[in-house]
């Protein structure tokens, strides 16, 4: 429980380390604090670690050394919990189910959640990322960002109190992209979320957490953090576009 007044808090990582058998100190005794309703941009190159975390905090990778407790209770690899939801990158890796409905459905139904509760979920799921007119569609009939919508409605669906998205925004064309950063910008959940699109870190997230060599190097305010063009250079990322002067306003 937290103190009364305070956030509470959802998830915590403590001096959390992994290797892979081919690619040891993935993460190297990291730590992470995150409360209710944050939304915390998780930013860094490639191969920094960001989605390894998000399999560790998911229970489908167990640490090497550390703790991870999500809602104050530790989480326990291969086991489901429907508290913490992953959106993959590729929605392809989520979808797999005859229709949109079954594949919305297919999370509640794993919860054992009666007939009349799952119909409710996907049809609220469906509503909020607005793709009611797709649930009798078949996934692979869908455009990216389609897919993309349903695959977050599938993690709606649960109820969970943690949501991660694994590079949200990627192959979205413009119209698919402004929909996803509202839908981020109004989630009642807290939110991780890693992405190589820094705009969309910086109109989303209330915090934002740089990345490298499998530890955190900074974290703090995003527009301070991905304005300091020496830290960022310094670790494979750009000041973004927006944070910029201009000698013309735009």
């Amino acid at each position: 429980m937290s103190p009364a007044g305070s956030p509470e808090t959802v998830l915590t990582v403590s001096r959390l380390s992994f290797s892979y058998e081919d690619k040891p100190d993935v993460l190297k005794s990291l730590d992470l604090a995150v409360t209710a309703g944050e939304r915390v941009g998780i930013i860094g190159p490639n191969g920094a670690g960001k989605t390894t975390l998000f399999l560790l905090v998911c229970g489908v990778l167990k640490p090497a050394a550390g703790d991870i407790q999500l809602l104050g209770k530790p989480v326990v690899s291969g086991k489901f919990n429907p508290e913490v939801a992953l959106v993959f990158q590729n929605p392809d890796d989520q979808l797999f189910c005859p229709s949109v409905k079954d594949d919305v459905a297919f999370g509640p139904q794993n919860m054992g959640l009666p007939k009349e509760e799952v119909e409710a979920r996907v049809t609220q799921a469906l509503s909020v990322v607005g793709g009611s007119k797709l649930a009798r569609r078949p996934a692979h009939h869908l455009s990216e960002g389609e897919k993309r919508l349903v695959t977050v409605a599938g993690v709606l669906a649960m109820q969970p109190r943690l949501v991660i998205y694994d590079e949200p925004s990627a192959n979205l064309d413009i119209r698919s992209r402004r929909r996803l950063i509202r839908l981020l910008q109004s989630s009642p959940e807290t939110v991780l979320v890693a992405s190589h699109d820094l705009e969309l870190v910086l109109e989303v997230c209330s915090r934002v957490v740089l990345m490298d060599e499998g530890a955190i190097i900074a974290e703090g305010n995003p527009a301070e953090i991905m304005g300091d063009v020496s830290l960022m250079e310094a670790h494979g990322q750009e000041k973004p576009h927006s944070l910029i002067p201009h000698a013309v306003p735009h």
